[in-house]
Order: structure tokens, then sequence, then C-alpha cells
């Protein structure tokens, strides 16, 4: 199933080359993104969910329903979802499509969160809204582009609803987060994200888009924003967890 996502689209620069493994894909693979090998290698993020960051429970984490991580955190979004485990292949095309420019890969990945929405029977039909994570304007300027917004627009064609762009706004340069932990993200995030024209979003359902969850700690800024200018729901959507 995941091998169609990638068979539409082809790479300019290495056409022959899996965006992977880098290395060359066989003529009879239809001239697929990605080689069988790597296809195989993509770890699907599958339930039971935390009912809270949507992460696989274990055993011992199944009875209460949320992951050890999640039980003595404040999450201000109401459920995340995500259908892969930001490891190995997808974690390699996730920085190919954020960093490398591949923003092609945006209509594959669409499709993996569509896929996702209908087989897990997400509440698409009651959610007003979509919108996107948004970057800070000097980080758009380096990337071009900006991913969670290009996952929102293939969600939204799908299921005919709305992005708003403009609500949610990043009103701070913040450092990158990749070395730090929960705690320092938090402070990191705070005071980074401003809501324009609230009435728009008051008691409303949100669904907030962004390629990745690690400590959810951007997200939840995000959230903390939306509900404290009247939101009712949001749900949060992102590649791999």
């Amino acid at each position: 199933m995941l091998l169609g996502l990638f068979k539409s689209l082809k790479d300019l620069f290495y056409p022959n080359c899996c965006l992977a493994c880098k290395n060359k894909i066989k003529p009879d693979s239809q001239q697929a993104l990605i080689c069988f090998d790597c296809l195989d290698k993509i770890e699907l993020n599958l339930p039971p969910f935390c009912s809270t960051c949507g992460r696989h429970l274990n055993i011992e984490a199944i009875r209460k329903n949320t992951c050890k991580g999640c039980q003595n955190t404040k999450f201000y979004f109401d459920r995340a979802f995500s259908p892969y485990v930001y490891t190995g292949v997808i974690k390699k095309l996730i920085h190919e499509f954020k960093y490398s420019g591949k923003d092609y890969l945006g209509e594959s990945f669409g499709t993996m969160l569509n896929t996702f929405i209908r087989n897990y029977n997400l509440p698409i039909q009651y959610l007003d809204y979509i919108i996107p994570i948004p970057l800070h304007q000097s980080r758009l300027r380096e990337r071009e582009f900006n991913q969670a917004l290009i996952l929102s627009r293939e969600i939204a064609k799908e299921f005919n609803k709305k992005v708003l762009t403009n609500i949610l706004v990043r009103n701070k340069a913040t450092k990158t987060q990749t070395e730090l932990d929960f705690k320092a993200r938090k402070l990191n995030m705070q005071g980074s994200f401003l809501v324009r024209e609230p009435k728009q979003i008051d008691n409303t359902n949100l669904l907030l888009i962004d390629d990745v969850l690690t400590t959810a700690a951007t997200a939840n800024a995000a959230a903390e924003s939306l509900k404290a200018a009247g939101a009712k729901t949001v749900i949060l959507l992102t590649l791999a967890n």
C-alpha cells in the first residue's frame, strides 16, 4: 500500500536513487522514490495508543490508558495521533522533506495522513478548521516553505476543510530544540505563539498539524494559545512520533 504513495513522484536530481538509503532503484520498481527494502522498514505506530500523545502503549501502561511520559505532564491538546514511529526510514524521509527542499514529498505524506484518518476513524467530520503549526518568518525564509502547511492542505483537499493560515502566528524566533529535553523545550517555547482574530476560533474544534511529535513542547505551546483564545477542542496530528 505504501509503495503506491511514492510511485507518482520522481526526484528530478536523483531519479534512480532511493531517498532514504541513496542506493540505486532497480528499473522494475516503476521509478518509486523509495526502494522496496526501505519501504519494508517503515515502522507503523500501532494501537493501543496513549490517550494523550498517541504513541503505542506497552503492556504496563494499557490499564492506565496513558504512557508514563504523559502521566505527570499537562497538555493543552486533547488528543494526538501519528501513523508512524519517528525512526529509521520515515525519519530520513521527513528530514529530506524539511531540510533538503523536497516539498513534493508533501503529496505522498498527505496521502499517508489521509489514509490514517480514514483507517482509524479520526473525528475529522466534527473538526471546524485545520491549523498548521507556523514557522517564524526567519525560519520560513531559510526553508522557503512550511511543511505543516503543505500537509494541512493535502488533508483539507481530501476532507473539504478550511485551512486557517493566519490565525496562529509564530512571534518568537526560538533556538533549535533538537538537543533539548522537554523542560528546556517548554521554556524555549514560552510566548512563541500568538492568535490573531480569536473570535474566528472561539468555541471551535481544531485539527492542529505538524510533521513530528517528539517532546510535544511546540505543539503544546501552540495548543495552549489556541485554547486561551477560545478553542474548545484541539486534536494534534503528525506524521510520526
